[in-house]
Protein backbone atom coordinates (compact mmCIF):
# COMPACT_ATOMS: atom_id res chain seq x y z
CA UNK A 1 0.00 0.00 0.00
CA UNK A 2 3.19 2.24 0.06
CA UNK A 3 3.72 1.51 -3.51
CA UNK A 4 3.96 4.31 -5.40
CA UNK A 5 4.04 5.09 -9.35
CA UNK A 6 7.17 6.61 -10.76
CA UNK A 7 7.01 10.09 -12.25
CA UNK A 8 8.46 8.71 -15.74
CA UNK A 9 5.42 6.21 -15.83
CA UNK A 10 2.77 8.59 -15.08
CA UNK A 11 4.24 10.87 -18.06
CA UNK A 12 4.31 8.28 -20.04
CA UNK A 13 0.70 7.39 -19.36
CA UNK A 14 -0.10 10.96 -20.05
CA UNK A 15 2.04 10.82 -23.61
CA UNK A 16 -0.21 7.96 -24.54
CA UNK A 17 -3.29 8.92 -23.64
CA UNK A 18 -3.17 12.73 -23.70
CA UNK A 19 -5.74 15.36 -24.72
CA UNK A 20 -5.54 17.90 -26.81
CA UNK A 21 -3.54 20.90 -25.53
CA UNK A 22 -5.59 23.75 -26.38
CA UNK A 23 -5.28 25.94 -23.42
CA UNK A 24 -3.00 29.17 -23.42
CA UNK A 25 -2.29 31.82 -20.41
CA UNK A 26 -5.08 33.81 -20.72
CA UNK A 27 -7.56 31.40 -21.22
CA UNK A 28 -6.23 28.92 -18.36
CA UNK A 29 -6.30 32.06 -16.16
CA UNK A 30 -9.83 32.35 -16.92
CA UNK A 31 -10.15 28.85 -15.52
CA UNK A 32 -8.93 29.58 -12.38
CA UNK A 33 -11.11 32.59 -11.71
CA UNK A 34 -13.88 31.01 -12.89
CA UNK A 35 -13.72 28.50 -10.73
CA UNK A 36 -12.49 30.65 -7.64
CA UNK A 37 -15.44 33.24 -7.83
CA UNK A 38 -18.32 31.88 -6.95
CA UNK A 39 -20.58 30.55 -3.56
CA UNK A 40 -17.76 31.76 -1.97
CA UNK A 41 -18.04 35.67 -2.16
CA UNK A 42 -21.66 35.87 -3.32
CA UNK A 43 -23.15 34.02 -0.32
CA UNK A 44 -20.48 32.82 2.01
CA UNK A 45 -20.22 36.54 2.95
CA UNK A 46 -22.78 36.29 5.55
CA UNK A 47 -21.11 33.41 6.75
CA UNK A 48 -18.02 35.06 7.37
CA UNK A 49 -19.81 37.99 8.83
CA UNK A 50 -21.90 35.76 11.65
CA UNK A 51 -18.40 34.59 12.91
CA UNK A 52 -16.02 37.48 12.54
CA UNK A 53 -17.84 40.38 11.76
CA UNK A 54 -16.28 43.21 9.96
CA UNK A 55 -13.18 41.53 11.19
CA UNK A 56 -13.70 38.92 7.73
CA UNK A 57 -11.42 41.02 5.80
CA UNK A 58 -9.12 39.52 8.41
CA UNK A 59 -10.55 35.79 7.61
CA UNK A 60 -9.76 36.31 3.89
CA UNK A 61 -6.24 37.74 4.26
CA UNK A 62 -5.69 34.68 6.53
CA UNK A 63 -7.30 32.06 3.99
CA UNK A 64 -5.56 33.92 0.47
CA UNK A 65 -2.20 33.66 2.65
CA UNK A 66 -2.75 29.56 3.04
CA UNK A 67 -4.23 29.39 -0.65
CA UNK A 68 -0.65 30.93 -2.00
CA UNK A 69 1.74 29.18 -0.23
CA UNK A 70 -0.51 25.91 -1.15
CA UNK A 71 -0.42 27.62 -5.18
CA UNK A 72 2.94 27.73 -4.78
CA UNK A 73 3.62 23.85 -3.92
CA UNK A 74 0.84 23.08 -6.31
CA UNK A 75 2.79 25.28 -8.90
CA UNK A 76 6.11 23.10 -8.55
CA UNK A 77 4.61 20.05 -8.97
CA UNK A 78 1.98 21.07 -11.97
CA UNK A 79 5.24 22.03 -13.89
CA UNK A 80 7.09 18.71 -13.32
CA UNK A 81 3.71 16.34 -13.31
CA UNK A 82 1.13 18.23 -16.39
CA UNK A 83 -1.66 15.81 -16.26
CA UNK A 84 -4.69 15.21 -14.90
CA UNK A 85 -5.31 13.79 -11.39
CA UNK A 86 -4.35 17.08 -9.57
CA UNK A 87 -3.25 16.34 -5.47
CA UNK A 88 -4.02 12.42 -6.31
CA UNK A 89 -1.46 11.92 -8.87
CA UNK A 90 0.99 13.98 -7.51
CA UNK A 91 0.01 11.67 -4.01
CA UNK A 92 0.21 9.05 -5.59
CA UNK A 93 4.37 9.45 -7.42
CA UNK A 94 5.69 10.65 -4.05
CA UNK A 95 3.59 9.74 -0.93
CA UNK A 96 2.20 6.06 -2.05
CA UNK A 97 -0.39 4.44 -3.19
CA UNK A 98 -2.40 4.61 0.12
CA UNK A 99 -2.19 8.45 0.76
CA UNK A 100 -3.20 8.63 -2.64
CA UNK A 101 -6.22 6.83 -2.10
CA UNK A 102 -7.17 9.04 0.87
CA UNK A 103 -6.32 12.21 -1.16
CA UNK A 104 -8.81 11.65 -3.96
CA UNK A 105 -11.44 10.34 -1.40
CA UNK A 106 -10.61 13.21 0.07
CA UNK A 107 -11.31 15.24 -3.11
CA UNK A 108 -14.48 13.82 -3.21
CA UNK A 109 -15.80 16.20 -0.56
CA UNK A 110 -13.70 18.90 -2.30
CA UNK A 111 -15.08 18.90 -5.77
CA UNK A 112 -18.84 16.93 -4.93
CA UNK A 113 -19.76 18.69 -1.96
CA UNK A 114 -18.52 22.16 -3.17
CA UNK A 115 -20.62 21.67 -6.26
CA UNK A 116 -23.75 20.83 -3.71
CA UNK A 117 -22.66 23.88 -1.71
CA UNK A 118 -22.89 26.07 -5.21
CA UNK A 119 -25.64 24.63 -6.02
CA UNK A 120 -27.26 26.01 -2.68
CA UNK A 121 -25.69 29.38 -3.45
CA UNK A 122 -27.46 29.66 -6.71
CA UNK A 123 -30.68 28.23 -5.22
CA UNK A 124 -30.54 31.60 -2.40
CA UNK A 125 -29.78 34.14 -5.51
CA UNK A 126 -32.27 33.26 -7.93
CA UNK A 127 -35.35 32.57 -4.85
CA UNK A 128 -33.94 36.64 -4.46
CA UNK A 129 -34.39 37.43 -7.65
CA UNK A 130 -37.64 35.91 -8.63
CA UNK A 131 -39.23 37.50 -5.20
CA UNK A 132 -38.36 41.14 -6.55
CA UNK A 133 -39.26 40.98 -10.33
CA UNK A 134 -42.07 43.71 -10.88
CA UNK A 135 -44.31 40.48 -10.81
CA UNK A 136 -42.87 38.46 -7.91
CA UNK A 137 -42.52 34.73 -8.14
CA UNK A 138 -42.58 33.45 -4.58
CA UNK A 139 -40.84 29.99 -3.77
CA UNK A 140 -42.78 28.42 -1.35
CA UNK A 141 -40.80 28.28 2.25
CA UNK A 142 -40.92 24.59 1.76
CA UNK A 143 -38.85 24.09 -1.30
CA UNK A 144 -36.73 26.86 -1.08
CA UNK A 145 -34.41 26.12 2.16
CA UNK A 146 -33.68 22.39 3.37
CA UNK A 147 -34.88 21.55 6.72
CA UNK A 148 -32.23 23.76 8.29
CA UNK A 149 -33.97 26.73 7.46
CA UNK A 150 -37.83 25.44 8.18
CA UNK A 151 -37.81 24.38 4.81
CA UNK A 152 -38.53 20.74 3.60
CA UNK A 153 -35.58 20.41 0.36
CA UNK A 154 -33.99 22.52 -1.86
CA UNK A 155 -36.19 22.37 -4.39
CA UNK A 156 -34.21 25.08 -7.20
CA UNK A 157 -30.61 23.39 -5.80
CA UNK A 158 -31.73 20.30 -7.21
CA UNK A 159 -32.65 20.72 -10.35
CA UNK A 160 -29.61 23.40 -11.13
CA UNK A 161 -27.48 19.96 -9.90
CA UNK A 162 -29.11 18.12 -12.42
CA UNK A 163 -29.34 19.96 -15.13
CA UNK A 164 -25.35 20.77 -14.71
CA UNK A 165 -25.47 16.99 -15.02
CA UNK A 166 -27.37 16.57 -17.85
CA UNK A 167 -25.08 18.76 -19.38
CA UNK A 168 -22.25 16.83 -18.62
CA UNK A 169 -23.45 13.79 -19.94
CA UNK A 170 -24.68 14.60 -23.26
CA UNK A 171 -21.31 16.28 -24.06
CA UNK A 172 -22.20 19.65 -23.64
CA UNK A 173 -18.68 20.79 -22.82
CA UNK A 174 -18.00 24.12 -21.18
CA UNK A 175 -15.71 25.65 -24.34
CA UNK A 176 -12.74 28.41 -23.24
CA UNK A 177 -14.48 31.55 -25.00
CA UNK A 178 -17.88 30.92 -22.94
CA UNK A 179 -16.11 30.24 -19.97
CA UNK A 180 -14.44 34.03 -20.55
CA UNK A 181 -17.62 35.78 -21.25
CA UNK A 182 -19.24 33.82 -18.00
CA UNK A 183 -16.29 34.93 -15.98
CA UNK A 184 -16.45 38.59 -17.45
CA UNK A 185 -20.16 38.43 -16.43
CA UNK A 186 -19.15 37.67 -12.49
CA UNK A 187 -16.23 40.45 -12.41
CA UNK A 188 -18.45 43.03 -13.62
CA UNK A 189 -20.81 42.44 -11.58
CA UNK A 190 -18.44 42.32 -8.60
CA UNK A 191 -17.02 45.52 -9.82
CA UNK A 192 -20.48 47.07 -9.97
CA UNK A 193 -21.34 46.25 -6.45
CA UNK A 194 -17.51 47.58 -5.56
CA UNK A 195 -18.11 50.95 -7.57
CA UNK A 196 -21.61 51.75 -5.35
CA UNK A 197 -21.06 50.66 -2.34
CA UNK A 198 -16.86 51.95 -1.85
CA UNK A 199 -18.59 55.70 -1.98
CA UNK A 200 -21.10 55.08 0.79
CA UNK A 201 -19.00 53.41 3.16
CA UNK A 202 -19.69 54.71 7.15
CA UNK A 203 -16.31 54.55 9.15
CA UNK A 204 -19.10 53.33 12.33
CA UNK A 205 -19.69 50.27 10.08
CA UNK A 206 -16.01 48.90 11.06
CA UNK A 207 -16.98 48.76 14.93
CA UNK A 208 -16.18 46.59 16.53
CA UNK A 209 -14.18 45.06 14.01
CA UNK A 210 -14.13 41.68 16.02
CA UNK A 211 -16.92 41.30 17.97
CA UNK A 212 -16.16 38.09 18.58
CA UNK A 213 -12.40 38.03 19.16
CA UNK A 214 -9.28 36.48 17.65
CA UNK A 215 -11.26 33.33 17.51
CA UNK A 216 -13.90 34.38 15.64
CA UNK A 217 -11.92 35.93 12.47
CA UNK A 218 -10.10 32.57 12.47
CA UNK A 219 -12.93 30.58 12.65
CA UNK A 220 -14.33 32.73 9.69
CA UNK A 221 -11.08 32.27 8.19
CA UNK A 222 -11.79 28.21 8.04
CA UNK A 223 -15.05 28.82 6.71
CA UNK A 224 -14.40 31.50 4.18
CA UNK A 225 -11.49 29.08 2.66
CA UNK A 226 -14.15 27.87 0.51
CA UNK A 227 -13.89 30.71 -1.00
CA UNK A 228 -10.46 30.07 -2.75
CA UNK A 229 -11.03 26.54 -3.48
CA UNK A 230 -11.15 26.27 -7.33
CA UNK A 231 -8.03 27.36 -8.26
CA UNK A 232 -6.18 23.94 -7.90
CA UNK A 233 -8.51 22.66 -10.56
CA UNK A 234 -6.59 24.28 -12.96
CA UNK A 235 -4.33 21.96 -12.56
CA UNK A 236 -6.60 19.39 -13.43
CA UNK A 237 -6.41 20.85 -16.87
CA UNK A 238 -2.86 19.92 -17.54
CA UNK A 239 -3.39 17.94 -19.98
CA UNK A 240 -5.12 20.27 -22.28
CA UNK A 241 -2.63 23.43 -21.74
CA UNK A 242 -0.25 24.07 -23.99
CA UNK A 243 3.29 24.54 -22.19
CA UNK A 244 2.17 23.60 -19.08
CA UNK A 245 5.49 23.96 -17.40
CA UNK A 246 5.48 27.67 -18.08
CA UNK A 247 1.51 29.01 -17.93
CA UNK A 248 0.35 26.50 -15.26
CA UNK A 249 2.46 27.90 -12.55
CA UNK A 250 1.38 31.80 -13.68
CA UNK A 251 -2.53 31.08 -13.85
CA UNK A 252 -2.47 29.27 -10.74
CA UNK A 253 -0.67 32.46 -8.68
CA UNK A 254 -2.82 35.01 -11.20
CA UNK A 255 -6.23 33.50 -10.43
CA UNK A 256 -5.15 33.57 -6.65
CA UNK A 257 -3.85 36.87 -6.53
CA UNK A 258 -6.62 38.72 -8.94
CA UNK A 259 -9.22 36.57 -6.99
CA UNK A 260 -7.78 37.75 -3.29
CA UNK A 261 -7.85 41.88 -4.40
CA UNK A 262 -11.14 41.23 -5.89
CA UNK A 263 -12.45 39.54 -2.43
CA UNK A 264 -11.14 42.47 -0.08
CA UNK A 265 -12.66 45.04 -1.80
CA UNK A 266 -16.03 43.63 -1.63
CA UNK A 267 -15.78 42.76 1.83
CA UNK A 268 -14.61 46.18 2.65
CA UNK A 269 -17.48 47.89 0.65
CA UNK A 270 -20.08 45.60 2.03
CA UNK A 271 -19.29 45.69 5.70
CA UNK A 272 -18.49 49.89 5.22
CA UNK A 273 -21.66 50.78 3.28
CA UNK A 274 -24.38 47.98 5.18
CA UNK A 275 -22.43 46.93 8.13
CA UNK A 276 -21.88 43.60 9.21
CA UNK A 277 -22.26 42.49 13.30
CA UNK A 278 -23.26 39.04 13.80
CA UNK A 279 -26.58 38.24 15.35
CA UNK A 280 -26.74 37.28 19.20
CA UNK A 281 -28.97 34.91 20.70
CA UNK A 282 -31.40 36.04 23.38
CA UNK A 283 -28.72 35.69 26.16
CA UNK A 284 -25.96 37.28 23.74
CA UNK A 285 -24.30 33.81 23.29
CA UNK A 286 -23.05 33.77 19.28
CA UNK A 287 -25.47 31.51 17.25
CA UNK A 288 -23.85 29.18 14.51
CA UNK A 289 -24.17 29.98 10.65
CA UNK A 290 -27.01 28.14 8.92
CA UNK A 291 -28.62 26.58 12.38
CA UNK A 292 -32.24 26.73 13.23
CA UNK A 293 -31.38 29.27 16.18
CA UNK A 294 -30.19 31.70 13.86
CA UNK A 295 -32.86 31.41 11.44
CA UNK A 296 -35.35 31.84 14.14
CA UNK A 297 -33.93 34.86 15.25
CA UNK A 298 -33.38 36.75 11.97
CA UNK A 299 -37.31 36.50 11.49
CA UNK A 300 -37.85 38.05 14.75
CA UNK A 301 -35.57 41.47 13.40
CA UNK A 302 -37.51 44.14 11.83
CA UNK A 303 -34.76 44.57 9.20
CA UNK A 304 -32.76 42.09 7.59
CA UNK A 305 -29.17 42.31 8.72
CA UNK A 306 -26.37 41.39 6.56
CA UNK A 307 -26.04 37.40 8.06
CA UNK A 308 -29.85 36.64 7.46
CA UNK A 309 -29.32 36.82 3.45
CA UNK A 310 -29.07 34.41 1.82
CA UNK A 311 -28.31 36.58 -1.27
CA UNK A 312 -25.69 38.87 0.74
CA UNK A 313 -24.35 41.54 -2.29
CA UNK A 314 -27.80 41.72 -3.75
CA UNK A 315 -29.75 42.39 -0.42
CA UNK A 316 -26.55 45.41 0.26
CA UNK A 317 -27.11 47.28 -3.21
CA UNK A 318 -31.02 47.46 -2.45
CA UNK A 319 -30.27 48.22 1.09
CA UNK A 320 -28.14 51.06 0.36
CA UNK A 321 -30.69 52.36 -2.41
CA UNK A 322 -29.38 50.25 -6.10
CA UNK A 323 -32.41 47.33 -6.09
CA UNK A 324 -32.29 47.20 -9.73
CA UNK A 325 -28.87 46.90 -9.67
CA UNK A 326 -28.99 44.39 -7.17
CA UNK A 327 -31.58 42.32 -9.00
CA UNK A 328 -28.69 42.21 -12.15
CA UNK A 329 -26.38 41.23 -9.94
CA UNK A 330 -28.56 38.51 -8.95
CA UNK A 331 -29.07 37.56 -12.37
CA UNK A 332 -25.32 37.68 -13.39
CA UNK A 333 -25.12 34.88 -10.58
CA UNK A 334 -27.69 32.90 -11.64
CA UNK A 335 -25.79 32.57 -15.15
CA UNK A 336 -22.61 32.30 -13.89
CA UNK A 337 -22.33 30.42 -10.52
CA UNK A 338 -23.64 27.10 -12.62
CA UNK A 339 -20.24 27.50 -14.46
CA UNK A 340 -18.87 27.01 -10.94
CA UNK A 341 -20.87 23.56 -10.23
CA UNK A 342 -19.50 22.63 -13.90
CA UNK A 343 -16.18 23.23 -12.92
CA UNK A 344 -16.37 21.24 -9.60
CA UNK A 345 -18.13 18.74 -10.83
CA UNK A 346 -15.90 18.54 -13.96
CA UNK A 347 -12.93 17.76 -11.73
CA UNK A 348 -14.47 14.93 -9.48
CA UNK A 349 -15.82 12.77 -12.51
CA UNK A 350 -11.72 13.61 -13.70
CA UNK A 351 -10.15 12.47 -10.46
CA UNK A 352 -12.39 9.47 -10.19
CA UNK A 353 -11.87 8.89 -14.03
CA UNK A 354 -7.91 8.98 -13.62
CA UNK A 355 -8.33 6.31 -10.22
CA UNK A 356 -10.08 4.17 -12.24
CA UNK A 357 -7.78 4.53 -14.93
CA UNK A 358 -5.27 3.02 -12.16
CA UNK A 359 -7.30 0.04 -11.12
CA UNK A 360 -8.06 1.61 -7.78
CA UNK A 361 -11.95 1.63 -8.36
CA UNK A 362 -14.20 -0.11 -11.09
CA UNK A 363 -13.68 -0.21 -14.53
CA UNK A 364 -17.31 0.45 -14.89
CA UNK A 365 -16.28 4.01 -13.56
CA UNK A 366 -14.30 5.01 -16.23
CA UNK A 367 -16.84 3.51 -19.23
CA UNK A 368 -17.16 5.90 -21.69
CA UNK A 369 -20.90 6.55 -23.22
CA UNK A 370 -20.91 4.64 -27.22
CA UNK A 371 -22.65 8.10 -28.52
CA UNK A 372 -21.64 11.07 -26.57
CA UNK A 373 -18.23 10.10 -25.44
CA UNK A 374 -18.50 10.94 -21.68
CA UNK A 375 -17.82 9.09 -18.75
CA UNK A 376 -21.79 8.87 -18.03
CA UNK A 377 -21.41 6.43 -15.29
CA UNK A 378 -19.49 8.48 -12.91
CA UNK A 379 -21.06 11.69 -13.83
CA UNK A 380 -24.45 10.44 -13.16
CA UNK A 381 -23.11 9.06 -9.06
CA UNK A 382 -21.87 12.19 -8.55
CA UNK A 383 -24.85 13.94 -9.83
CA UNK A 384 -27.25 12.57 -7.72
CA UNK A 385 -24.97 12.91 -4.62
CA UNK A 386 -24.51 16.33 -5.38
CA UNK A 387 -28.22 16.64 -5.56
CA UNK A 388 -29.33 14.69 -2.72
CA UNK A 389 -26.49 16.94 -0.36
CA UNK A 390 -27.91 20.30 -2.12
CA UNK A 391 -31.37 19.36 -1.20
CA UNK A 392 -31.46 19.45 2.85
CA UNK A 393 -28.27 20.91 4.12
CA UNK A 394 -27.26 24.21 4.69
CA UNK A 395 -24.24 26.35 2.12
CA UNK A 396 -22.10 27.27 4.96
CA UNK A 397 -22.16 23.44 6.53
CA UNK A 398 -21.66 22.00 2.77
CA UNK A 399 -18.93 24.91 2.87
CA UNK A 400 -17.33 23.60 5.64
CA UNK A 401 -17.26 19.70 4.59
CA UNK A 402 -15.98 20.79 1.56
CA UNK A 403 -13.13 22.56 3.09
CA UNK A 404 -12.29 19.40 5.22
CA UNK A 405 -11.15 17.45 1.90
CA UNK A 406 -9.73 20.13 0.77
CA UNK A 407 -7.28 21.12 3.63
CA UNK A 408 -6.39 18.07 3.99
CA UNK A 409 -5.27 18.05 0.14
CA UNK A 410 -2.69 21.10 0.12
CA UNK A 411 -1.28 19.65 3.10
CA UNK A 412 -0.55 16.46 1.15
CA UNK A 413 0.72 18.60 -1.53
CA UNK A 414 2.98 20.78 0.17
CA UNK A 415 4.46 17.94 2.18
CA UNK A 416 5.00 15.86 -1.35
CA UNK A 417 6.72 18.72 -2.94
CA UNK A 418 9.50 19.33 0.48
CA UNK A 419 9.59 15.14 -0.13
CA UNK A 420 10.39 15.44 -3.78
CA UNK A 421 12.68 17.58 -3.14
CA UNK A 422 15.06 15.67 -0.57
CA UNK A 423 14.09 11.99 -3.05
CA UNK A 424 14.63 13.78 -6.74
CA UNK A 425 17.06 16.94 -6.16
CA UNK A 426 18.00 16.73 -9.62
CA UNK A 427 14.91 16.11 -11.36
CA UNK A 428 13.90 18.86 -13.57
CA UNK A 429 11.76 21.83 -12.31
CA UNK A 430 10.38 24.04 -14.38
CA UNK A 431 8.87 26.09 -11.87
CA UNK A 432 10.77 25.79 -8.70
CA UNK A 433 8.94 27.56 -6.10
CA UNK A 434 10.98 29.99 -3.89
CA UNK A 435 12.08 29.45 -0.53
CA UNK A 436 10.33 26.16 -0.40
CA UNK A 437 11.57 25.04 2.96
CA UNK A 438 9.57 28.24 4.66
CA UNK A 439 6.23 28.20 2.28
CA UNK A 440 5.81 24.27 2.53
CA UNK A 441 5.87 24.17 6.13
CA UNK A 442 3.52 27.03 6.41
CA UNK A 443 1.19 25.93 3.85
CA UNK A 444 1.12 22.60 6.55
CA UNK A 445 0.75 24.32 9.27
CA UNK A 446 -2.17 27.08 8.02
CA UNK A 447 -4.13 24.66 6.73
CA UNK A 448 -3.82 22.19 9.90
CA UNK A 449 -4.77 25.37 11.90
CA UNK A 450 -7.81 26.17 9.95
CA UNK A 451 -9.39 22.89 9.88
CA UNK A 452 -9.30 22.99 13.70
CA UNK A 453 -10.91 25.85 13.89
CA UNK A 454 -13.80 24.38 11.46
CA UNK A 455 -16.62 22.78 13.26
CA UNK A 456 -17.22 20.00 14.72
CA UNK A 457 -19.00 18.38 12.47
CA UNK A 458 -16.73 19.02 9.93
CA UNK A 459 -14.00 17.87 12.00
CA UNK A 460 -16.00 14.36 12.67
CA UNK A 461 -16.88 13.93 9.20
CA UNK A 462 -13.50 13.97 7.85
CA UNK A 463 -12.03 10.83 10.02
CA UNK A 464 -15.31 8.77 9.57
CA UNK A 465 -15.25 9.78 5.49
CA UNK A 466 -11.53 8.64 5.30
CA UNK A 467 -12.69 5.51 7.46
CA UNK A 468 -14.83 4.23 4.88
CA UNK A 469 -12.26 5.00 2.03
CA UNK A 470 -10.15 3.07 3.53
CA UNK A 471 -12.65 0.37 3.73
CA UNK A 472 -13.51 0.64 0.05
CA UNK A 473 -9.40 0.87 -0.49
CA UNK A 474 -8.89 -2.71 1.01
CA UNK A 475 -12.15 -4.36 -0.45
CA UNK A 476 -11.41 -3.52 -3.96
CA UNK A 477 -8.37 -0.96 -4.90
CA UNK A 478 -5.61 -2.78 -2.96
CA UNK A 479 -6.24 -6.10 -4.87
CA UNK A 480 -7.09 -4.30 -8.52
CA UNK A 481 -4.20 -1.68 -8.49
CA UNK A 482 -2.61 -2.15 -11.94
CA UNK A 483 0.92 -0.99 -9.94
CA UNK A 484 0.71 -3.76 -7.34
CA UNK A 485 -0.29 -6.09 -10.40
CA UNK A 486 2.81 -4.49 -11.56
CA UNK A 487 1.03 -3.54 -14.81
CA UNK A 488 3.20 -1.14 -15.97
CA UNK A 489 1.67 -0.78 -19.07
CA UNK A 490 -0.97 1.96 -19.92
CA UNK A 491 -4.30 0.62 -19.55
CA UNK A 492 -6.74 0.44 -22.42
CA UNK A 493 -9.09 3.06 -21.25
CA UNK A 494 -10.73 5.92 -23.87
CA UNK A 495 -10.32 8.96 -22.19
CA UNK A 496 -13.69 11.07 -22.28
CA UNK A 497 -13.52 14.95 -24.38
CA UNK A 498 -11.51 17.39 -22.70
CA UNK A 499 -12.53 20.02 -20.61
CA UNK A 500 -12.48 22.85 -23.18
CA UNK A 501 -12.74 22.82 -26.76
Amino acid sequence: MWRVKSLDAILETAQKKSLHRSLGLFHLTLLGIGGVIGTGIFVLTAEATQKAGPGMMMAFVIAGTVSAVAALCYAELASMVPVSGSAYTYSYAVLGELVAWLVGWALILEYAVAASAVSVGWSGYIVGLLAHLPDPIIIPPELAAGPYAGGVFNLLAVLIAFAVTGLLVIGTRESATVNAVLVAIKLVALGAFIWLALPVMNSENFHPFAPLGTTGIVAAAASIFFAYVGFDAVSTAAEETKNPQRNLPLALILSLSICTVIYLLVAAAAIGSYGAQPVFGPNGEALSPGSPALAQACTALATEPLVCSREALAHVLRSIGHPMVGNLLGLAAGIALPTVILMMMFGQTRIFFVMSRDGLLPEILSRVHARFRTPHVVTWITGVAVAFAAAFLPVGQLADISNSGTLFAFAVVSLAVLVLRRTQPDRKRPFRAPLIWLFAPLSIGGCTILFYFLPWQAQLLFPAWSAIGLGFYYAYGYRHSHVGRGETKVPDVEMPGPISG
